[in-house]
């Protein structure tokens, strides 16, 4: 795929793939930026302490680059990206959204795979301030939301006490986007009225984190980096009273065009993932109904106010794309 051959003086959306969308992008750009010059005035001016570079110090941008397709990030994102002299990218960001940087940026793979880490996050910490000292704009490019899961804390950290200016622009969550993708809320009046968002893989000190502690009744759990955990989980959700043919959803690859879901339930969680081949990138999603009585509705709920928990699902699962 060819790179655009300008930046936001007219982004070419035929050579990123997007030429159905390039007037409505195009019609967004120029309302929010005003593009006669080759960097957005807003962007130049939006923070006094991130400004471009004064040959001094160079300044890092935390970026999200949502869950996989380019046309899912931000335009802050796109803008960041746009300014950018050097940008480091993780393992699950798309070739589309790497195409969205200027042309003649520099681009780096600093992408960690579980139990591989080639790049460890000491050593991307070391690497993005180093670009930065040199007075480059680094854009450190991470999949999905910097803050969540991301370890933007460390960055965050390492940029401060190297006194470069740093700032952190969101992106669409992967728990948002396999909700959107399976047409369902994450939250819905009478069935749960709590989020959590939560992680199966922990940290060296904390390899196994005790991710379903806030489920319960009343609530929708989001659960990242957890294929691999998904029998200690599942024993602990039916341990705290999560009937065990409640439904699980998950969803591989959100966004990508490799995206799959596959509909289980708790107990035969483990066999179907692997049986349907599922070892990555994956969310699970499961809606634990509050009970009747809590919702003050004295079982008058709708159905679509009371989520089936499983008790009417088959034991096979069900995969579709």
């Amino acid at each position: 795929m060819n790179t655009p051959s300008v930046f936001f003086r007219g982004i070419n959306w035929q050579a990123v793939g997007f030429q159905a969308l390039g007037s409505v992008f195009d019609s967004v750009f120029r309302a929010v930026f005003p593009i006669d010059q080759g960097i957005p005035a807003q962007t130049q001016d939006h923070t006094p302490e991130i400004g471009r570079s004064d040959g001094r110090v160079g300044r890092i941008s935390l970026v999200g680059a949502g869950p996989g397709a380019a046309d899912l990030l931000t335009l802050r994102a796109v803008s960041r990206l746009q300014e950018a002299d050097v940008v480091f990218y993780d393992r699950l960001v798309d070739v589309e959204v790497l195409d969205l940087a200027r042309p003649d940026a520099e681009r780096v793979f600093v992408g960690k795979h579980v139990g591989a880490h080639a790049w460890p996050q000491d050593r991307i910490n070391g690497v993005i301030v180093a670009e930065a000292l040199k007075g480059r704009h680094v854009v450190r490019l991470k999949s999905g939301d910097p803050g969540i899961f991301g370890r933007a804390t460390e960055e965050l950290d390492a940029a401060r006490s190297a006194g470069i200016p740093v700032d952190m622009v969101p992106g669409v969550t992967a728990a948002s986007a396999a909700g959107s993708a399976l047409g369902r809320s994450l939250t819905e009046r009478g069935a749960a009225n709590v989020l959590v968002l939560a992680t199966g893989t922990g940290c060296a000190d904390d390899p196994t984190p005790d991710s379903t502690r806030l489920s319960g009744p009343g609530t929708t759990t989001a659960l990242y980096m957890a294929v691999r955990q998904a029998d200690r989980i599942a024993a602990n959700w039916m341990r705290q009273g999560l009937p065990a043919t409640a439904r699980v959803d998950v969803a591989v690859d959100v966004s990508k065009p490799s995206e799959r879901h596959l509909e289980t339930t708790v107990d035969t969680l483990v066999a179907d993932l692997a049986g349907h081949g599922v070892t990555g990138c994956a969310i699970l999603l499961v809606t634990w109904p509050m009970p009747v009585e809590a919702t003050g509705n004295s079982g008058q709920q709708s159905k679509r106010e009371r989520p089936d928990t499983g008790s009417g699902l088959r034991k096979a699962s069900r995969e579709f794309a």
